[in-house]
Formats: C-alpha cells, structure tokens, sequence
C-alpha cells in the first residue's frame, strides 16, 4: 500500500507540475511536445482542461497542424475544447477548417455558445459564406444568444462584409450598446459596398454619439476619403487624429500618406511620413507610389535609395513605384539595378511586379527586354498581356500588337477595354485609321464591351493626326457620356496640326469650362495662333493667362548617366556642366546649319524677332539633355530623354539630324509617345527581334519552328518592318514612321 501510494502522489505531482508548466507557457515547440509526451505517459491525454492548455500553446507557435493532429485524437471533446480549436483557427486565418469543426460540433450534438458563435460567424465573414452564415444566424435564435452583444456585432460585421447592408442595419438598430467596433463594421460595409460618402457620414455619427474610435476605425474612415477624393474631409479628420493624440499612431500615420498621396497634395504627404518615428516597409511604399503617381519620379527613385540606406527590404509596391518612377525618368540603368533587388522567379511569379518591370522596359525604349520578360511570366493574366500589348504599341511594333492581340483570343484571355486602348494606341501611333475604326467598332458588335471616355478619347487622337477632323468632332457629338477634357484636347491637338483655328477655338471654349485652371489649353491655342501668324490673337490668349493668373508649364527633360538622374528645364544654366553643355550645343549648331537645317520658328509663341526665337528653340530641355549626354556618354551608348510635355516639331527635326551628325542612336519619350532617332551604318546589320508563337500553326510539333518575327533593320537609306510567318508562304512589309 505504501509503495501503491508513493506513486499515484509521485503521478499527481508530475500531473500539477505538467500543468502548471501548460499554464505558464513554453519557450520553445520542443518543450511543448515534451509536456505533451509526458501526458500520454500519465494517461491524462483524454483530459479535456489540459488539452485545451495545450491547443493554446501550439496556437502560439503557430502550429496550427499539430492543433488538429491532437484535437482529432481526442475521443471526447467537450464544448470549451471545440472553442479553443476554432478559436485559433481563426485566429491563424484557417476559416475553412474553423468552420468544418464547427460542423463536426453540431454533428456530436453540442451546442455552441457564446464564445462559438462570434468565431464562426467571423470564418463565415473572411469566406464571404453567407449560406453558412444565415444557418449560424438561425441557431443564434433558436439559442437565446441573439441578444449577446458580442454575437450581434459578429453577426452584423458578416452581413456588412458580405455586402448586405440592408440585414447589417437591421442588426445594427437592434443592439442595446453600439461600440465602436459596430460602428466601425458599419463604416467598413459601407467602403466595401462603394459606398464611400455614406461610410465617412457613419464615421461621422460614431463622433457625435461621443464614442472615441480606434485605429482600425480611423483607418477605415481615412480609406472611404482617399477612394473619394475628398481632401477637405481627410484633412478635418486628421486634425482630429492630432487633437486625440493618434498622429504617431503607423497604422494611421500610413493611411494619412496614402490619403494626400491619392488627393494629389504630396507636400503634406511628406509632413506626415516625415513624422513618424519608426517607418515601417508599408508606409515607405505609399510614399514612393505617391511621388511616382503624381509626377514626381527623382523623388521617388531619390526616397527609394533613402529606404535602401535604412537597410529596409522593399516590398512588391515600393517596386511597382520605383519602376513606375524609371519608367516616367526613362532611367534604364536604375530600373534593371532595381528589379535585380528581387528575385527572378519572384518577379516570373508575380503578375503585378512583372507588369511594372515590362512597362519600365517598353517606356524605355528597350523593346527586347520587355518582351524577355513577358515571355518569362508563369502566371499570365489579362494586365499582363495588356501591358505587353501597351509596350509593343508606344515602340511602334504596330503588327506584332495586333499579332499578340490574336493570342489573347487564342488562349481563351478575356479581352477588356485595356486590351483596346493598347490595339487603338498602336493605330493612333501608326496613323492606322480603317484598323483603329474597326477595332473601336467590334467592342460593342463582337465582345460586348462598351466604349469608356479614353477609348473615345484615342479615337479622336487618331481622327485629328489624320486631319479628319469633322469625323473626329462628329464623334464626339454622338457620346454617350458628356467630353472630358481627354477628348476634347485630343481634338484640339488635331487643329493644331492641321492649322484649323476655328475648330480649334471651338475645342479651348469646352476645356475652358471644364478645367478654367489649366494653363496647357491657353498655350495650345496659342500655338495654333502662332503658327498661323496670327500675332495678335496669340498675344490675347497669354493677356487672359497673365489675368487669371495662368502660368505655363515649364519644359523638363530627365536624363540617367551612370545611376544618376539629371534634370533639365527650358534655358537652365543650374547643371555643374552648364558652360560645357552649351559650347556643345553651339558647336552641333554649327554642325545643324552645315547639314541644311533651319529652326522651325513657327513654334515659339511670341511674335518677336526670327533670330531671337532661333536662341529659344535651341534652349528647350530636351536639347540641353542631349547636349550633356553627348558630353558625359561614351560613344556608342544609346541615349534616353524622357520629358513632361510634347517634343515640338522643331526639336524632332533638329534631334532626328543630331542623331545623324553624332552617329548616335537617341530616344525621347515625351507625355504622348516614342521618337527614336537612329542613322546606322550600311556595314552595320542592326536587327530587334519580338518572337511571338503563330496563331495559325496548331501542330504541337511545328509549334517551335513557326513563329512571327517583327525584325527592325536600320540603315541610312530605309527603315522597314517585316512580319514574317516561318514555315509558310505569307511575308507582309510596311513602312516605319520615323520618331
């Protein structure tokens, strides 16, 4: 007996002990699997109150897989076991498997109570599962349990995930107690539904009843403000923010950079990310996608390497805005420093970083590389194809875009209006008016997709560059949307290249009135007025700028050498190099002058002496660009411009003989397209090669051997496009628009 004793005492001390080491905690899984051991060793391994110690452990180490390996070998789980389970299933965002125990619950005839429902419900949330849900909601009745506040505010939270705001407000009117959480679910419904103005009203009532919101209900009310541009709103909710003391607050801080980054005020942007003590990877990211987004490039790319000196690890978005900014500076060099950042494979399996590294490739010129990377991706969506099709477009591949666009349908990719504006882009840069009227007219006739303002918008792009433009303002008249400034622009580009003034005043009068603040529309029509010689028309237009105050843009060019971004405005004598860049600029215009060119004065604006406008044309940014870059490059480098506005016609020309003179191959990207100037050698065979599998070729073996091929060879005499079909007899050739 003595000795019998002795060790049930011994046993119960190993059992207290192994409890009181469940209670406590463990430091690491391996002592939790000892404590484990030890209860199947005294037999307690059944015990239901241990057990449930033991699942909140291995939810801590978040083993959610050794969770269920030892609640499934529990004979008889009680109702706190199943809630312990599905407590930390949820917790571990493991909805299916919480709501399957729940079921499992039911069908051993238990009944959940009020710490069950509130998980569930929440599973049935994340899932979107309203069916689940209601069945959850009818036992909530039939239980008692409706009138739990927790369970309300679970059940209201599912309606207003699920989009049901209807039933959400009826839940929400019968609470006792509205929390903040209730309110915050509310608003939450609100954004989800895309009702933003109703989900800041709610946000609102929840100040007015005197509740003082939380984080996720400040976030939540910051979220409606940016998706509805409402700055006045944000901007009184973030003085509120600083009046509680929240400002310091990440999570808060961050949706306030995200807030003026969308509204388009980045200086405020900048106070608030400038004052949060410790930046997180999130907030770094909002910050470089606001400068990229609102044309802020070099400050983008200069916050980026900031973020690199932090010893911080961009994320997915602080890439998509390091290379939108490349992509805008045409800075080549640092968008491939860029992406090697990250992981190949990475960016292969990553529809959204591997769009953004295609679009820095295709606006840089480098065509090639663009398409290495298309062709790489794993998971090829419909923004992918979109965005290679965009790239192939804006560099002048017309054929090989209309070639990919037979591959979108081929594989069974949903065409979308992306898909169209990058077709009717490839027409407009091509001048291919049947095709552009036939792609625009088979959207609604063959794929049921209706016509948005851009698309209208290129279509009168390319309408106006053909000079037809009656048809183009016929167009217009037939929307059935009112103009946007888009279209209306579009046309006025047009008279200006044909020289119709009185459509073109026409043209101002609507822009006018629908943006009086922008300067860009006084100078166009300027322009028109100017080149007509029509002086003092053109001296009216800047009287009524100098009146409301109007200011023209300024002319800026980027350019990359060796890393670094150097920037440009028209007549800038800032640059380090400044005495060097124009002594080259007076030297190639001796060379100019000695090849025959003469400066198109007809796009200066002021009706002044021809000399004097011959000095500011040879000013413009682009050219001071050029001029640095002849100087800093090496001979054979390809040099890359990118500017804000439209590259003059002066400058085309002027740039198109430089290239010839220097022997250089330049690319200049302004806001609207490509104009790549290159004058080979005839002993030099210079050929781009863009493969893309032939769509008329459906034996699997002849796959490899037949392709599409769009080869562009340079020489100082012709420049020609090829489409050639390997394995067949069809070979189309046609002409390529110079710049």
């Amino acid at each position: 007996m003595t000795a019998l004793g002795s060790r049930a005492c011994l046993a119960i001390s190993k059992a207290l002990e192994t409890k009181h080491r469940l209670i406590e905690g463990f430091t690491s899984f391996k002592q939790l699997k000892h404590a484990h051991a030890r209860l199947h060793r005294l037999g307690l391994d059944q015990d239901n109150h241990l057990l449930t110690l033991l699942l909140r452990s291995a939810f801590d180490f978040r083993q959610t897989n050794y969770a269920l390996l030892v609640f499934h070998r529990t004979a008889e789980p009680n109702v706190y076991l199943f809630n312990t389970i599905i407590r930390g299933l949820v917790s571990h965002e493991c909805w299916e498997d919480a709501i399957r125990l729940y079921g499992s619950m039911r069908t051993e005839g238990l009944f959940p109570d009020s710490y069950t429902f509130p998980f569930v419900l929440k599973a049935c949330a994340r899932r979107l599962d309203l069916q689940i849900g209601l069945s959850v909601h009818t036992l909530v009745v039939k239980t008692g349990f409706d009138f739990d506040v927790y369970v309300k505010t679970s059940l209201l939270c599912l309606y207003a995930k699920c989009g049901y705001m209807e039933h959400a407000h009826k839940v929400f009117d019968d609470l006792p107690e509205k929390s903040v959480v209730s309110w915050t679910a509310i608003v939450s419904g609100y954004i989800g539904a895309g009702k933003f103005r109703e989900a800041i009203d709610a946000f609102l009532r929840l100040l007015e009843m005197g509740l003082r919101p939380d984080s996720l209900s400040l976030v939540r009310a910051i979220s409606a403000c940016s998706q509805l541009g409402d700055l006045r709103s944000g901007e009184w909710i973030d003085d509120y923010i600083t009046e509680i003391g929240m400002a310091r607050n990440v999570f808060v801080a961050t949706s306030l950079v995200d807030l003026y980054a969308k509204c388009g005020n980045m200086e405020k942007a900048r106070f608030v990310f400038d004052g949060i003590a410790e930046k997180d990877v999130v907030v770094w990211s909002s910050m470089i996608q606001g400068y990229a987004s609102n044309g802020l490039p070099k400050e983008a790319v200069d916050l980026f390497f900031q973020m690199q000196k932090e010893n911080l690890k961009p994320d997915c978005y602080a890439m998509v805005g390091v290379l939108s900014a490349c992509a805008r500076l045409g800075a080549l060099g640092l968008g491939e420093w860029a992406s090697n950042l990250v992981d190949r494979n990475e960016i292969f399996n990553n529809p959204v970083l591997g769009t953004a590294l295609i679009d820095m490739y295709a606006k840089c010129g480098s065509i090639v590389q663009a398409w290495e990377v298309f062709k790489g991706m794993k998971k090829k969506d419909h923004v992918v194809w979109n965005a290679a099709m965009s790239g192939l477009a804006m560099n002048g591949h017309v054929k090989a875009v209309f070639g990919l666009f037979g591959q979108v349908e081929k594989y069974g990719v949903r065409a979308t209006g992306n898909t169209f504006m990058g077709l009717l882009c490839g027409c407009c840069h091509a001048g291919l008016v049947d095709e552009g009227r036939s792609y625009f007219n088979s959207m609604t006739r063959v794929y049921s997709l209706t016509p948005t303002i851009e698309h209208y918008g290129c279509m009168v792009d390319l309408l106006g560059r053909a000079g037809l433009l009656d048809e183009a303002y016929d167009l217009i008249n037939s929307m059935s949307m009112k103009a946007n400034s888009v279209v209306w622009g579009a046309l006025l580009g047009g008279c200006r290249l044909h020289r119709d003034t009185q459509l073109a005043e026409l043209a101002l009068k609507q822009l006018i009135e629908l943006e009086p603040w922008n300067s860009a529309h006084y100078v166009l029509l300027s322009n028109v007025y100017s080149a007509s010689q029509k002086w003092d028309e053109a001296a009216n237009i800047r009287s009524r700028m100098n009146e409301q105050g109007l200011q023209k843009i300024p002319g800026c060019s980027w350019i990359e050498v060796n890393g670094v971004v150097h920037e440009f405005l028209v007549g800038d004598k800032s640059h380090e190099l400044s005495d060097k860049i124009y002594a080259k600029l007076n030297e190639l215009a001796k060379d100019l002058k000695a090849a025959g060119y003469i400066p198109t004065t007809d796009f200066v604006l002021f009706d002044i002496e021809e000399e004097e406008k011959e000095h500011f044309l040879g000013c413009h940014s682009e050219k001071l660009a050029i001029a640095f870059a002849l100087i800093a490059t090496a001979p054979q480098d390809t040099i890359r411009v990118s500017k804000n506005l439209r590259v003059c016609g002066d400058c085309h020309q002027a740039i198109k003989l430089i290239s010839k003179i220097t022997s250089r191959e330049i690319i200049v990207r302004d806001n609207n397209r490509f104009h790549r100037f290159i004058d080979v050698h005839p002993t030099v065979k210079k050929r781009l090669w863009v493969i893309i599998p032939n769509p008329y070729v459906t034996d699997d073996a002849a796959k490899k051997a037949s392709t599409v091929r769009i080869s562009t060879p340079s020489s100082p005499k012709r420049r020609r496009r090829v489409l050639e079909v390997r394995g067949g007899e069809r070979k189309l050739e046609g002409g390529n628009r110079s710049g």
